[in-house]
């Protein structure tokens, strides 16, 4: 008399011991027949030990027999039936099938109800007269092989199930007990609601399309920012961009920082506002970064800025993605060394910080630590590729600030003018 498990690792045929053990392979065979070991899982696996299923709570202390459960209302009728325990039946082989005995509990004798175990190597005698052994795997070994070794955690519970899809009885010469109820079909979900998917089913199928496409996005959300996490671009997986800091992108290359915060200043205090530009050329990557005092100033000039016209390009505005901010700044300044603004802000990678090391390094020894500057020519003009030093830079920028100034304070420029026509008249 034999029946045939389907798994999710393979199929199992297990011939029984009918002759010798008739209550327990009655017991097990009507129970096979009203699906009562369909998705169930193997809750308990032991390498080279045993792999026990059975329990429809997957928790080791349910299940019952089948006249049990026949008289689910009759009180009178007891949990376990009591085992059959046969001197020649011994756990010396690979694949003995058992029946789990359990002990009495407040006075009440122990039994058999409807928990099994397949054992996962040969000589384990020491469970000779404490379980019932009532037939053997005469077919898929291989499956019991990798059954054990799977992967389990602190209780030997597998984390990723193995269940017991459907069971195929080949041969039963039993009569159905009185009152024995045969299911319409089989169950669709697991019995215990267990989170820990099998290789081949899909937590999601029983979803409705939208929740299912939500929840799939939401994981792999949560995937790519565990990725970043583990190569370094984000201090942990769970961290959100700050809500104050705009980002803006679609710039004109001569759109200049001080240009941008003069435009954003009228929503509100604005703490640092910075156009993003290459590391080696000081090109703008057209794209910058403007952080406000308070949320709602941010908010104000998403809403007001979106494609708004800046230096003839129309700019769009969004809350930014960025959180290169909690890793490293990001500077424009050449003299703070080469900094990398990557995507959407900066982050100092193992290359930039060595670059930087061999500029400074290069500065304090006496270097000039050149770099190229590349300058946009208004008009449609082509570009001009300039190389200056540092210091040369140096005196690019006081010039340039001078004229600033000047330009700003007309009482100073035109006391000058004064003062150089005086000088004309006296000569």
């Amino acid at each position: 008399m034999s029946v045939l498990f389907e798994t999710s690792l393979g199929d199992i045929v297990i011939d029984l011991e009918v002759e010798q053990c008739p209550k327990t392979c009655e017991n097990f065979l009507k129970l096979c027949k009203i699906y009562y070991y369909n998705l169930n899982a193997f809750f308990n696996v032991s390498k080279d030990f045993l792999a026990q299923a059975g329990d429809p709570t997957a928790t080791g202390t349910g299940g019952e027999s089948v006249w049990s459960y026949i008289a689910s209302d009759d009180t009178s009728v007891p949990r376990y039936f009591t085992p059959e325990f046969v001197p020649k039946l011994k756990h010396s082989h690979k694949g003995t099938v058992s029946m789990a005995v359990a002990p009495g509990v407040d006075g009440n004798a122990g039994g058999c109800g409807s928990q099994f175990f397949i054992t996962l190597a040969d000589n384990i005698d020491y469970l000779d007269g404490k379980h019932a052994a009532f037939g053997h795997v005469v077919e898929g070994l291989e499956t019991l092989d990798k059954l054990n070794d799977v992967f389990t955690d602190q209780d030997g519970r597998p984390f990723k199930d193995v269940r017991i899809r459907h069971v195929i009885i080949l041969d039963d010469p039993f009569a159905d007990p009185e009152g024995l109820i045969r299911p319409p079909s089989s169950p669709t979900r697991p019995p215990d609601n267990s989170m820990r998917i099998a290789e081949d089913e899909d937590p999601l199928a029983t979803l409705p399309e939208e929740e299912a496409e939500r929840e799939r996005r939401k994981k792999a959300a949560a995937a790519s920012a565990l990725t970043l996490e583990m190569v370094g671009d984000l201090p942990f997986a769970n961290v959100r961009p700050p809500e104050n800091v705009l980002f803006v992108c679609k710039l004109n290359p001569v759109t200049r920082d001080e240009d941008l915060e003069l435009i954003f200043s009228r929503f509100g205090t604005i703490m640092s506002c910075q156009v993003i530009r290459d590391k080696k050329t000081g090109d703008s990557l057209q794209y910058a970064f403007i952080e406000f005092d308070k949320r709602e100033d941010a908010e104000q000039g998403y809403f007001k800025m979106q494609n708004v016209l800046i230096d003839d390009r129309r700019i769009w505005v969004d809350f930014s993605q960025s959180v290169a901010r909690l890793n490293s700044s990001w500077s424009n300044d050449p003299k703070m060394g080469p900094r990398r603004a990557r995507d959407h802000g900066g982050f100092a990678g193992r290359e930039d910080l060595e670059e930087t090391r061999r500029y400074r390094a290069d500065v304090g020894k006496g270097g000039r630590g050149e770099y190229d500057m590349v300058f946009d020519v208004p008009n449609g003009g082509s570009a001009q590729h300039r190389k200056r030093s540092r210091s040369g830079q140096r005196e690019h920028d006081s010039s340039r600030d001078r004229r600033r100034r000047r330009s700003r304070s007309p009482v100073p420029y035109e006391r000058s003018r004064r003062e150089t026509t005086e000088r004309h008249r006296r000569h």
